[in-house]
């Protein structure tokens, strides 16, 4: 059974959300307090982590910076705030996703599906771009040799677009192979595209494999 871990400091709002998505049938645990989530992913790592950004001491922002030096455990952040600048810093902070409150349960729950369902593209056992290695199989990436840290998104959007090596993939194809979403805010798309090139291009500014068709979308190229 999947297990959630739900980090907010509204009582309330955390109750029901415990209590919404035990009847969706996941496994659940809150805390409220970042550093007591900390802890709780540590001792017993949960398979997805639900993170409120107004949290008392350490923000929901250094939490997910936190946990994504740990491990790649899909974060979903569930905030209130819906500023462009807030939901772009959650992305950049390592969040897979962003979900502004009030939180509909079944879509939040269609959510976490789909990010626990995201396995590997169908990509050949290596492949190779330039100084970039791509190796499916193994879950491994190397750039001049150096094996990289990517998380379970960036991999996924990695291997999606090698898969289709030299073509042009919009924002909206993106969301649907690597997110599962029909529709969704394509500045996820955007920012994991933006997080993947500083660790795969030498020059992130100017990009050598992973670049952008203006109007159009993303490509890898060789």
């Amino acid at each position: 059974m999947t297990a959630v871990l739900v980090i907010e400091d509204d009582d309330r709002i955390r109750l029901a959300l415990l209590l919404a998505l035990e009847e969706e049938g996941y496994t659940v645990r809150g805390a409220a307090t970042a550093e007591e989530g900390l802890r709780s992913q540590r001792v017993e790592p949960a398979d997805n982590v639900l993170v409120d950004l107004m949290l008392p001491g350490i923000d929901g922002f250094e939490c997910i910076r936190q946990l994504r030096r740990d491990d790649d455990v899909p974060i979903v952040v569930i905030s209130a705030r819906d500023d462009t600048h807030d939901i772009v810093a959650a992305l950049e902070a390592g969040a897979d996703d962003y979900v502004v409150k009030p939180v509909a349960v079944k879509e939040l729950s269609a959510r976490l599906r789909a990010l626990r369902r995201r396995g590997r593209a169908a990509v050949a056992a290596v492949q190779v771009f330039g100084d970039l290695e791509i190796s499916a199989d193994a879950g491994e990436v190397r750039l001049g040799g150096q094996l990289l840290s990517l998380t379970r998104t960036e991999f996924r959007l990695l291997c999606e677009l090698a898969d289709h090596a030299g073509k042009v993939l919009s924002r909206q194809q993106l969301l649907q192979r690597v997110w599962g979403y029909q529709t969704g805010d394509e500045r996820l798309v955007d920012v994991h595209v933006g997080r993947l090139r500083q660790k795969i291009e030498t020059e992130p500014a100017n990009p050598r494999h992973l670049v952008t068709l203006r109007g159009l979308g993303y490509k890898l190229q060789r």
